[in-house]
């Protein structure tokens, strides 16, 4: 069956880390320097996160929202909540992997081409403003939007009916190994991103058929 779509994930492939670390142990080190900045208890911030996290990863409110109550269990002035903020978006979403973005754009019109990511509540606006990922794809699928995160398989379901096609007409990557799994397991020839000229080469052999 010949491959009509190419899907990615985002985070880890379309954004790399930047030097300094996973984000798992940078958000730690964001709080840690807020809280000492502005006189805080230790983990208060990270507390605070903890309390709407669900809230923004299943998108059980707007964005707006979301950012009243967590502002207001913090206790920041607005000044001090906007600048922790934009600190918070610089870590969620990287640097831009240009290399992959040039080529992913470069596979249109001969393909169609999605987006299938686990994602924050404002993560679509905030991405789109500083990369234009969905602007470079027919279909975006962003997890907060929908409730249900990878590798859940409804999530691979909502993307092959979405985009009328066969899960076998789909090529999907994404760097972990669960969501690879997960995706195979839904007919989608999914491949495990290691690095750059990696996921090339294996995109470009399947395509090729």
């Amino acid at each position: 069956m010949p491959i009509r779509v190419v899907m990615f994930d985002i985070g880890g492939i379309l954004e790399v880390i930047p030097e300094g670390g996973d984000p798992a142990t940078r958000y730690p080190a964001l709080d840690v320097e807020w809280e000492a900045r502005l006189g805080l208890p230790p983990g208060h911030l990270t507390r605070c996160f903890e309390t709407v996290a669900a809230d923004g990863a299943f998108g059980r409110c707007t964005y707006d929202e979301w950012r009243q109550r967590f502002q207001a269990s913090t206790g920041l002035s607005q000044a001090d909540f906007d600048a922790y903020m934009a600190a918070f978006w610089d870590i969620y979403m990287g640097n831009p992997n240009e290399e992959l973005i040039a080529y992913f754009r470069a596979l249109r019109p001969r393909y169609r081409t999605a987006i299938l990511t686990n994602s924050f509540l404002g993560a679509r606006e905030q991405e789109e403003n500083r990369y234009g990922f969905t602007s470079m794809v027919e279909l975006a699928i962003y997890s907060h939007e929908e409730g249900v995160r990878k590798p859940d398989p409804r999530i691979y379901a909502i993307a092959a009916e979405r985009l009328g096609v066969p899960p076998a007409e789909i090529v999907f990557l994404d760097d972990l190994p669960e969501n690879v799994d997960a995706a195979r397991a839904c007919g989608i020839q999914a491949i495990l991103f290691t690095s750059t000229p990696q996921a090339i080469a294996d995109i470009e052999a399947l395509l090729r058929g």
